[in-house]
């Protein structure tokens, strides 16, 4: 076996399981929007509170993140990552049993959320990130991001299969079974890392304490700077997973084009999040993270222009998709640029954290914007603002110029 051979599975195996586990927990919970008319049917509770119960689940995932982030940092990826796959299958699967909103906003809300966030980026990357040297971060980062739209792709029509075939409540239950699945792949993220030059990182990184770095990172004008624009990414995606099936009926279209339009997303943003990976360890960061935001802007001015057909919904769905989640990997990189790697699970689940604070805005918004208005113009205009200020915002973010790589690691 060649040098070459030998350390292939260092990194490459670690990144596809975290790829895989990250397609279950983000596929899971990025469905649930095929969810709101058949809840709103069965319970009759309106489509502004059914919005409420999803959008405390959208900042609820936020802010298990920087807490997982910080237990996987001290204690290891291992338990985390088991328990929030047992609590995400278990708040799928008590979800037909809820008829009321707080009822929905126990299961959807905080169980599945709690438990999808466990399972999710600041765990994932933060354990990856630990184990790989500075060269190899931001393309693995992209993989695994690539992981998580791979599984809204596959998820999205096999979750709307399922409701038409079983019922809603049985799709819930069958989501349930699938989600556990991803238990087998722990064992490959808790493998210590045998790459030298990874573990020669990972003990070169920060020995201050956690509290001093929280409290020098809350300080740090590019690291709130980063949160400001990733509030507005939070927005966007969660109003459009929670409310795209909406705006499809709104429009006279059968619910099929939702549920495509959803995984053209994901398809789209497999390409984006690798490319965003390819990127990040060519390019500044934070000007990645401009052109994506100001190309949302303008994709959703056009969107608006034009004329609501299926096709409208397929172009548009494959456009956004291309930077959906791809905000992730340069996101991810900024902040271990500032503040290594050392506690980049703790404070990328606070970035994450910021993200779904913009999230349940955008859920819970959206809702009340349908009852208010019977329409979702306002939440459209407001995408466009929000896209082109977190342009803006990340121009002044301090980041280094990309060193040369002394060496490669494949």
């Amino acid at each position: 076996m060649t040098d070459k051979d030998a350390r292939f599975p260092a990194w490459f195996w670690l990144t596809l399981a975290a790829a895989a586990m990250l397609a279950i927990t983000m596929g899971a919970r990025q469905s649930l929007g095929l969810f709101l008319s058949p809840l709103n049917t069965a319970t009759g509770l309106g489509v502004a509170s059914i919005s409420f119960a999803m959008a405390i689940g959208q900042f609820v995932w936020g802010a298990v993140q920087p807490v997982a982030g910080a237990v996987a940092d001290r204690h290891g990826p291992g338990r985390v990552l088991v328990a929030g796959v047992l609590i995400l299958a278990a708040g799928l699967a008590v979800t037909p049993f809820m008829a009321s909103t707080w009822g929905l906003s126990l299961s959807l809300g905080l169980l599945m959320a709690a438990g999808s966030g466990a399972g999710s980026f600041s765990v994932l990357i933060g354990a990856v990130a630990q184990r790989l040297p500075p060269q190899n971060r931001g393309m693995a980062s992209g993989i695994i991001n690539a992981g998580g739209s791979f599984g809204q792709f596959v998820f999205a029509p096999v979750v709307q299969g399922l409701i038409l075939l079983l019922g809603w409540m049985g799709a819930l239950w069958a989501l349930a079974l699938i989600t556990l699945a991803a238990l087998p792949l722990v064992r490959v993220l808790k493998r210590p890392a045998h790459d030298e030059a990874a573990v020669a990182s990972h003990a070169a990184a920060t020995a201050e304490p956690l509290s001093v770095v929280l409290r020098g990172a809350l300080r740090d004008r590019s690291y709130l700077l980063l949160h400001a624009g990733f509030f507005t990414c939070g927005f966007h995606i969660a109003f459009l997973v929670t409310h795209l099936p909406g705006e499809v009926n709104l429009c006279g279209l059968p619910a099929g084009v939702a549920s495509w339009s959803l995984a053209l997303i994901g398809l789209a943003n497999i390409f984006g999040s690798l490319f965003a990976g390819w990127c990040v360890q060519r390019y500044r960061s934070k000007m990645i993270l401009f052109w994506m935001y100001a190309s949302r802007a303008v994709l959703i001015l056009i969107f608006l222009a034009a004329p609501k057909s299926a096709l409208t919904f397929y172009l548009f769905a494959i456009g956004l998709g291309f930077t959906w989640l791809a905000t992730v990997p340069p996101t991810a990189g900024v902040v271990g640029k500032l503040f290594g790697t050392r506690y980049l699970g703790t404070l990328f689940g606070l970035t994450l954290l910021s993200h779904q604070i913009g999230g349940f805005l955008g859920a819970w918004l959206g809702g009340l914007a349908l009852a208010g208005w019977g329409s979702f113009a306002p939440m459209w205009w407001a995408d466009i603002v929000l896209a082109a200020l977190a342009a803006l915002l990340n121009l002044p973010i301090r980041e280094a110029p990309l060193q040369p790589a002394t060496g490669r690691v494949s």
